[in-house]
């Protein structure tokens, strides 16, 4: 929890609003998020070797995630449009699992974070997994979507406690 517990995004009679970000300093801020998509070792086993029929579904995937977050925005109402430098989606397939970890970092100078766009990033990905794969196996489920680590601005360096 932080020390102030008052929503940003809520005004004073209640109301949902866009925070106002001119005031800030534009800095280098990056968030990473995390989420999984859990299947069976034979669905995986499609994935990793290529045989999905919608093609590649890790290749997709990526770039879904890289289109999604820089398109939170227009997702999120009350998100800022951010100039983003960079966005990174890694796809793992994971027997243990068995299905795929989806990792997302995203960076940016500028005078907010990019948390959202991280996590809408991460769940486009395991979105776009799911919907490549779900023909062969309606089980599949999203798990664990989660902010990992956040860097910059105001409010400091976050990172998630495993």
């Amino acid at each position: 929890m932080t020390d102030n517990p008052t929503l940003t995004h809520i005004d004073a009679k209640g109301e949902a609003h866009m925070v106002d970000v001119s005031a800030k300093d534009a800095t280098e801020r990056v968030a990473v998020a995390e989420g999984f998509v859990i299947m069976s070792t034979a669905t995986l086993d499609l994935i990793v070797q290529g045989n999905a029929k919608k093609g590649d579904v890790l290749g997709t995937a990526r770039v879904a995630g890289i289109m999604a977050a820089k398109r939170t925005s227009d997702l999120i109402p009350l998100c800022h449009p951010l100039a983003l430098s960079k966005v990174t989606l890694d796809i793992v397939p994971d027997d243990k699992l068995p299905g795929c970890r989806v990792e997302a970092s995203v960076k940016v100078k500028g005078p907010t974070g990019v948390e959202m766009e991280a996590l809408t990033a991460v769940s486009v990905a395991c979105l776009t997994i799911y919907d490549m794969i779900k023909a062969v196996e309606r089980g599949v489920h999203i798990e664990g979507i989660r902010l990992l680590e956040k860097r910059g601005g105001k409010s400091g360096h976050y990172k998630h406690e495993k």
